[in-house]
């Protein structure tokens, strides 16, 4: 039997701040998930498990703006091809942030699959993917 190998499924890593009931709501439907405390320490930095989430190849979710703002952890993103989507509305609750993600899971995957790593993308609580920092921004900042 001949043909392209199956796809890997993508591996969803649950930042600690989404919370363990984001992470199970996103697994029945149907999402392959890591939960931060199942790999993690609950106190771990973000600089701490980064590179571990970007070696094994995993997408970070997370409502975390500081990542996206804090030069450190952008060059650790952009260290260790951090794939990542960050919500942009602080204030939901976890139905809320679950129905954000599943109603730009489509446009997440097509990131994905298009986007070399490392990039950040914006998700938005009506489903919408901006890009916010692109492999090359984020490469440019290693540089400097």
């Amino acid at each position: 039997m001949t043909g392209k190998p199956p796809i890997e499924p993508i591996v969803f890593y649950i930042d600690r701040c989404l919370g363990r009931k984001l992470g199970q709501t996103l697994q029945e439907q149907g999402l392959t998930i890591a939960l931060h405390d199942d790999h993690f320490p609950p106190n771990a930095l973000d600089v701490e498990w980064l590179p571990e989430v970007g070696q094994r190849g995993w997408v970070v979710l997370t409502k975390d703006a500081r990542i996206s703002r804090n030069t450190i952890e952008r060059l650790t993103v952009a260290t260790y091809n951090i794939r990542m989507f960050a919500l942009t509305s602080q204030n939901l609750t976890g139905d809320e942030m679950a129905n954000a993600f599943m109603a730009a899971m489509t446009r997440i995957e097509q990131q994905i699959r298009q986007q070399d790593a490392p990039f950040i993308a914006k998700v938005y609580r009506d489903g919408r993917v901006k890009l916010y920092r692109d492999r090359p921004a984020l490469l440019d900042e290693l540089q400097h």
